[in-house]
């Protein structure tokens, strides 16, 4: 990949996708392809022909999906089904039908077994049953994991997969119904200050690993550079939080003072998801950005785009 290859960043204007753009931008990469969903429905496959044949591009990131936490998993599981594998599937098979040299497809690490062992190795993928809270969006993250194997293997393209761990930073996502959970907390304690009781879901218990979308834009860069094609490769720090003390974490960096409730009525999902990170750092890649510091670094540009605190309203579950 020269500096004047032409790579389109699909999903460009998301969490992980404009963190990539900035990550090329930034290393001098001058000839990116961005387009928006308003330009370019990459659900519709004769849109993304027309893209393919007009822009040409050599390599593709493919970031765009539709995402988000527990509760618009559950409540539009149709949607988060249908549009990850319209989008993908229309990209991939655009980048072999007009001879790409090499696309990064960004899955998930929901798509692991729900009670594999820990830390998660990319080996135990279809190797047991997957978590029900957002099985629509795994089966899709999957489908495209073996859809790139196997235009690799027929077809003889270098398509590589990565997944991530839960990803976060300054652009992130803070709906309350959309967010997933470190976004959530955010949002929670920040229109609960300075001392407002609030409520969060599950128990606390669960553990979850965090990168931020820079550390993670930089990785998909160094992969796609530096990994074979037919690699699938987990994006993560290898250190897990529990969800409790993650909470009090944020609570702290927010200025929180008051009470923390947990709904333990509400899912918890996982047990706990840390990935195995040994394939990753072969290749010569680590995290930079520490977790209390990305989590500062997000709180306050949630504040400095709009996390006003309301003088009144409801409260909801995170």
């Amino acid at each position: 990949m020269q500096f004047n290859s032409r790579i389109f960043v699909a999903g460009h204007r998301g969490l992980v996708g404009s963190a990539i753009a900035r990550r090329l931008t930034a290393l001098g990469y001058r000839n990116l392809i961005l387009r928006s969903s308003a330009e370019v429905d990459l659900r519709d496959r004769a849109k993304v022909d027309r893209l393919f044949q007009r822009d040409k591009p050599e390599y593709v990131f493919l970031a765009a999906a539709r995402v988000g936490g527990i509760w618009a998993n559950q409540t539009r599981p149709a949607e988060f089904i249908r549009d990850n594998l319209q989008i993908q599937t229309n990209v991939i098979d655009a980048a072999a039908a007009f001879g790409v040299h090499k696309l990064l497809f960004l899955g998930s690490s929901c798509i692991y077994p729900r009670d594999c062992a820990q830390p998660i190795r990319e080996e135990y993928l279809l190797t047991g049953r997957i978590e029900s809270t957002n099985e629509p969006y795994a089966v899709a993250k999957i489908a495209g994991i073996t859809m790139c194997r196997a235009y690799n293997r027929q077809l003889g393209t270098k398509f590589l997969c990565a997944m991530p761990t839960n990803l976060y930073g300054p652009g992130d996502n803070f709906d309350p119904e959309e967010s997933h959970v470190l976004p959530a907390l955010i949002r929670k304690f920040h229109e609960a200050l300075p001392d407002r009781p609030v409520i969060l879901w599950g128990s606390g218990a669960p553990r979850r690993e965090f990168l931020h979308a820079d550390d993670a834009a930089d990785a998909c860069v160094h992969l796609m550079l530096h990994a074979d094609a037919n690699d699938l490769i987990n994006l993560g720090t290898g250190e897990d939080i529990a969800i409790r003390d993650l909470a009090l974490v944020v609570q702290e960096i927010a200025g929180h003072r008051g009470p923390i409730f947990w709904d333990a009525g509400k899912p918890d999902g996982t047990p706990r998801k840390l990935l195995h990170v040994g394939r990753l750092g072969a290749l010569g890649w680590r995290p930079r950005i520490g977790l209390r510091e990305g989590i500062a670094e997000t709180y306050q540009w949630y504040v400095e785009h709009g996390g006003e605190r309301p003088a009144t309203g409801r409260r909801r579950a995170a």
